[in-house]
């Protein structure tokens, strides 16, 4: 008889925290759901302000020649240039955020990778707080006087902070590619074209500068090669699937094995 009771209350403790953690692990599923979902709206938010770049060519007469890069329009007094330069540093605040949301840990082996998209987020956060002065695109005096260094420092934090936003971006690029070498799913793919793309561009970049000739063009062109970088990297840190760790941290795919309550299960 009092085996009989004993039994039964050892089966109603298993089954109340069988269905404890199952209401534990219903709740954190939802918040990981509405996580990836916030990180996606502040990535996607992010990817919207960073192309403003896109709506200049539907202005006649706001980018005066196609040889002029995208950041002499946020010089001051320029047309739109306190927008251009609040949608910079909008654009860096929203995907930090969703960067942060996704988690240093979201990728296994991705952890540098995830930090070179932070330093791209923050390096066009700080471009957009501290604009050029002048129009070193388009105007003679103004690229004679940056290369003297007798222009404000604004100037030169701008052009340091797209130095670094570049570096940082191509970084984790090369670092997502040598990560999936190996593997032949669509994000290492899209890695892969987005490298060859940078290597066939960055030497068009340097001649760029060295001639002054079509820099909104060429700008253009990495702009889009980023926006596909954080989407790429969004998507694979926001669905990859993380198998259960054990107390000893070895990945599982029994999720009564690491269960504190197993024992309940005999």
């Amino acid at each position: 008889m009092v085996a009989t009771r004993q039994g039964c209350t050892d089966r109603s403790s298993g089954q109340a925290m069988i269905v404890a953690a199952v209401a534990i692990g219903a709740r954190r599923l939802s918040l990981a759901q509405g996580r990836r979902a916030l990180a996606w709206a502040l990535g996607i938010g992010g990817l919207i302000a960073y192309n403003w770049w896109a709506l200049v060519p539907f202005k006649p007469g706001l980018l005066r020649s196609p040889d002029e890069f995208f950041s002499n329009l946020e010089v001051t007094g320029q047309p739109y240039a306190t927008v251009m330069q609040h949608l910079d540093v909008l654009s860096g605040l929203l995907i930090l955020a969703a960067f942060a949301l996704a988690g240093l840990a979201s990728i296994s082996n991705g952890r540098r990778e995830w930090l070179g998209m932070i330093v791209f987020a923050i390096s066009g956060l700080i471009g957009g707080l501290f604009p050029q002065v002048c129009e070193d695109g388009v105007s003679i005096a103004c690229l004679d006087a940056e290369r003297h260094f007798q222009l404000p420092l604004s100037q030169y934090v701008h052009d340091g902070a797209g130095i670094i936003e570049y570096v940082g971006i191509t970084l984790a690029l090369l670092l997502a590619v040598r990560r999936t070498r190996s593997q032949h799913d669509a994000p290492a793919r899209a890695y892969r074209a987005l490298a060859i793309g940078a290597a066939v561009m960055y030497p068009i970049l340097g001649l760029t500068y060295m001639i002054n000739k079509l820099g909104a063009v060429v700008e253009g062109t990495f702009f889009v090669g980023f926006a596909v970088m954080v989407v790429v990297q969004l998507q694979e840190r926001l669905t990859q699937k993380r198998l259960p760790v054990d107390r000893a941290g070895r990945h599982t795919h029994d999720y009564w094995s690491y269960a504190p309550w197993r024992g309940a299960r005999h």
